[in-house]
């Protein structure tokens, strides 16, 4: 089963992070990379595009948008054996992180 975790924007961020968290983060990583668990990871800029199709018009709109708390900033794409296992990785990179908020949710269709 795969996986998406995401991680919002809470506009806490007071700066860059310490020597400890990204060694904890390093370490975290590396780890499920070695496992064959990390697909993908990343962060996104805090800018983007909005596209809406309706009634076969496409509009096209450029961010930043208002609700800034609720934009993904980063990301993970794992490959676990089930939703719980997914839950208790999250759970993992939230020790080390600390504050924030986040979603996962089940990547559908074919997988590699």
């Amino acid at each position: 089963m795969r996986f998406l975790m995401m991680t919002k924007d809470d506009q806490s961020a007071g700066g860059p992070p310490d020597e400890r968290l990204m060694v904890e983060m390093g370490r975290f990583t590396d780890e499920m990379t070695r496992a064959g668990v990390l697909l993908a990871t990343g962060g996104l800029h805090p800018e983007g595009t909005s596209i809406r199709a309706e009634n076969g018009k496409v509009t096209v709109t450029d961010g930043p948008f208002a609700e800034a708390k609720e934009a993904v900033v980063g990301f993970a794409l794992i490959e676990v054996r089930s939703k719980e296992e997914a839950i208790e990785l999250s759970k993992r990179f939230w020790r080390i992180i600390g504050d924030g908020e986040g979603e996962i949710r089940e990547v559908l269709g074919p997988g590699r």
